[in-house]
């Protein structure tokens, strides 16, 4: 009996200044580009969609808090109706550019706190939601899986991709540990495989208080800005293709 394959999309942040998207995009099935919330400007959303668009990556927003000064990383205390119009304008201004490449949009990620807020605060998510709505389009929603935001996404029969993170350690109650401590990031390319493995073979992940939680995912970020993507990325492409995992 033939074993069966799992498909698993690769994603990664990028259009956030770092400048190693030539390097990243061809180990990527898709990508979360920064559209001037956090980072990014009209330079750098063409460059990447170019990138994409010669790679074959898949395109998405990749919204935030209108914060460059905290890079997006902490909860901004403007009005629902501010940050609804700033997140519309952010996505709009992605998919102009994308759409005068002749790219479509895939799909729509929040950044950073915007992507933690939403993941447990109803008021948060019901106002992506409404973004995504008012967008029209047939576009997906990369969120965590049973959250908030994902969970009441469905509900409005929009579609959701399912994202853990290769490089992030989790809290028994799936949240991401906090980058403030100093076990939030993984950065040993066997130690990010074998937690990655864990997710998609068994549909658990080991917390770090050892509890082994269940979780399902569909995508899987590894972050653009972790000091060794590039290694992370190649060593997982290799390395998931012998475990019968499939990128696309």
């Amino acid at each position: 009996m033939m074993k069966s394959v799992i498909s698993i999309d690769i994603n990664a942040d990028v259009g956030e200044g770092l400048g190693n998207e030539a390097h990243l995009l061809p180990l990527l099935s898709s990508c979360n580009i920064a559209c001037g919330g956090h980072a990014g400007d009209e330079v750098t959303m063409r460059h990447v969609i170019m990138l994409a668009k010669k790679h074959h990556v898949k395109v998405g927003a990749h919204p935030s808090f209108p914060d460059k000064l905290n890079f997006g990383r902490v909860n901004l205390n403007i009005s629902d109706a501010e940050l609804y119009t700033s997140i519309i304008d952010q996505i709009s201004a992605l998919k102009n550019i994308a759409e005068a490449e002749g790219v479509t949009l895939n799909h729509i990620k929040p950044h950073g706190a915007l992507y933690n807020l939403a993941a447990k605060d109803e008021k948060t998510a019901r106002l992506i939601i409404e973004v995504i709505k008012r967008l029209e389009l047939p576009i997906a929603l990369y969120a965590p899986f049973n959250s908030v935001i994902a969970n009441l996404a469905k509900q409005e029969n929009i579609a959701v991709t399912s994202e853990a993170f290769a490089d992030r350690n989790y809290n028994d109650d799936l949240s991401l540990v906090s980058r403030t401590n100093s076990n939030a990031i993984l950065h040993e390319k066997e130690a990010v495989l074998s937690h990655v493995l864990n997710m998609l073979k068994n549909q658990k992940v080991t917390s770090i208080s050892g509890m082994k939680v269940p979780i399902k995912a569909t995508t899987i970020c590894v972050h653009g800005d972790t000091k060794n993507a590039i290694e992370i990325l190649k060593y997982l492409s290799s390395n998931l293709k012998q475990n019968g995992i499939q990128i696309q």
